[in-house]
């Protein structure tokens, strides 16, 4: 997922809310608040890898 889907995400949830019980709305607040931070901070899953994975052997690089 991007930043812009968790963004998209959040401001739809905080539409909800305004329409919920205060029970609800708080719930939902929540859970906005949690989708902002995914997309402020990425999962490391996500996250690009410092080194690149190298390649394997094939019989013709190997030295006889």
């Amino acid at each position: 997922m991007n930043e812009d889907f968790y963004r998209a995400r959040a401001s739809q949830v905080r539409d909800i809310a305004e329409r919920a019980d205060p029970f609800t709305k708080q719930r939902l607040l929540k859970l906005a608040d949690n989708y902002e931070f995914r997309a402020r901070n990425p999962s490391r899953a996500s996250r690009p890898t410092a080194r690149p994975i190298p390649l394997p052997f094939t019989q013709n690089d190997r030295k006889a």
